[in-house]
């Protein structure tokens, strides 16, 4: 599909032009997410540039096209101001975009992005790209938010149970599933790579793709060879044993990690049955991961362990909680959210079994659970400045309060006062002076700032201090 910037915005936002004041010549509009998390990540801004922003994003014929739409639609087209982008910024739009690191944890209530027009006659033009680059943020965003925020849960499970160094598995333990529960393959592709962000293990083939073509990712994701409840129904109620025997051995192997869903018909019988395959599985090699697929989330997978140790055996480790052998685990992938996550990690806890015994998949409450209002995300204008004067202060304050938006031209700085550390939204001009982390990323149609995968992995990476039972500052 070929975008057309001009008409990616809300039908009343093609009025706009003619409703500011005399004079204004120039609109300073910011990103946040005002609230319902204590913190969250930024994601996304790359990848929206890249995609929809950089070089001639605006021609004659797109212009032509969105005209025809919204005349008919019955709004306001004003095309000399299209006709001067195309004329003299060659299709590429007057703003610059100014934005944090990608992958700054930072706590809400604190400016992004902000964005300004560069020429005088787009004082317009930051509200008109709202629809548009919001969207792009406050999505990706949300989701690598909330998949950090189980990230926490799990290692201090981890740190709390096991033996083996946290970060050594956990970037394996919440598996994307999430695909086919996304609204677009698009909304696959940001949701699945945000996710990637702070895991490694996915089944989300568009998050691959998102990361490699924005980011520059080599292979940012991996997954396994994995049963669904075709393959093994289709070999008949009566077969099922020989289903398992064949993932075992098309699938296993020194090295290798292969999954199988359990539960097509009862998945107590299920598991006695791969303790009758136990020789073969320690023979053939590889770590089997059985899967149970319904039934109460917070109870089964949790019987399932057990039930396994009873075929299998089990170690205490040193702090005390059970292990399952190391060539078989077991993933729960259906009805995971974050209170069921955390329900079955406590329930497993309670049972005296660590969390090296099990990982975890999301589908549709990873990339399709949120909204907008998640994390409060909102796009407003905070300064204009005029022909006669310097930036003059512009904002909302509502008498029922809740929604009032910041003031002027901002920055942001990490500053440590007494006992705390953290990110704090200041006027643009002290920002300057103290470390602004606003970055210009963005300019008149040209990418400036490029980041890599990598990097933006490294500065979202959990600190020890997160999961370990030491004191933590918060941002």
């Amino acid at each position: 599909m070929t975008h057309n910037i001009i008409l990616q915005s809300d039908s009343y936002k093609y009025s706009q032009p003619k409703q500011y004041p005399a004079g204004a010549e120039y609109v300073s509009s910011y990103i946040e997410a005002r609230g319902g998390e204590e913190v969250s990540v930024f994601f996304g801004a790359q990848a929206f540039v890249k995609e929809y922003l950089v070089g001639e994003v605006v021609t004659t014929a797109k212009i032509d096209e969105a005209e025809a739409i919204i005349t008919a639609h019955g709004e306001p087209f004003y095309r000399e101001l299209w006709d001067i982008i195309v004329e003299e910024f060659n299709g590429c739009l007057p703003v610059v975009i100014e934005a944090v690191a990608e992958g700054t944890v930072m706590s809400t209530s604190q400016v992004q992005l902000q964005i300004t027009n560069t020429d005088p006659r787009f004082r317009w033009l930051p509200g008109f790209l709202e629809t548009a680059i919001l969207r792009a943020i406050w999505y990706p965003s949300t989701v690598a938010t909330k998949s950090r925020k189980l990230k926490v849960a799990i290692a201090r499970a981890l740190a709390t149970t096991s033996d083996i160094p946290v970060a050594d598995q956990l970037m394996f333990k919440l598996h994307d599933f999430g695909a086919r529960g996304a609204s677009s393959s698009e909304t696959a592709m940001l949701g699945g790579m945000a996710h990637l962000v702070n895991f490694m293990g996915t089944d989300t083939v568009e998050g691959l793709i998102g990361a490699r073509r924005y980011y520059g990712a080599d292979m940012p994701g991996f997954s396994i060879p994995a049963s669904e409840h075709s393959t093994i129904t289709s070999w008949g109620r009566e077969n099922e044993k020989a289903a398992f025997e064949n993932m075992i051995e098309m699938f296993g192997g020194e090295g290798k990690i292969y999954a199988c869903v359990s539960d097509s018909y009862n998945i107590y019988n299920a598991v006695k049955m791969w303790g009758e395959l136990k020789d073969k599985i320690i023979a053939k090699g590889g770590t089997l991961v059985v899967r149970p697929d319904s039934g109460d989330p917070l109870t089964v997978p949790v019987e399932v362990v057990e039930l396994l140790m009873e075929e299998f055996g089990y170690e205490v480790n040193s702090k005390g909680f059970k292990v399952l052998p190391p060539y078989v685990r077991v993933i729960q992938g259906d009805g995971i959210n974050e209170d069921s996550l955390q329900g079955i990690i406590d329930n497993m806890i309670a049972k005296g079994l660590s969390i090296d015994n099990i990982a975890f998949g999301m589908g549709g409450g990873l990339l399709q659970a949120w909204d907008r209002d998640t994390l409060k995300y909102a796009m407003k204008a905070s300064a204009i400045k005029y022909a006669t004067g310097d930036w003059v202060e512009v904002f909302k304050d509502p008498v029922h309060g809740g929604k009032t938006s910041k003031k002027g031209r901002l920055g942001l700085i990490y500053q440590c006062g007494v006992g705390s550390c953290g990110y704090r939204t200041v006027p643009a001009d002290i920002a300057a002076k103290n470390g602004n982390l606003l970055r210009p990323i963005f300019c008149n149609g040209e990418l400036l700032i490029e980041v890599s995968f990598d990097e933006v992995r490294e500065v979202a990476a959990l600190k020890e201090e997160e999961y370990l039972d030491v004191e933590f500052e918060r941002y």
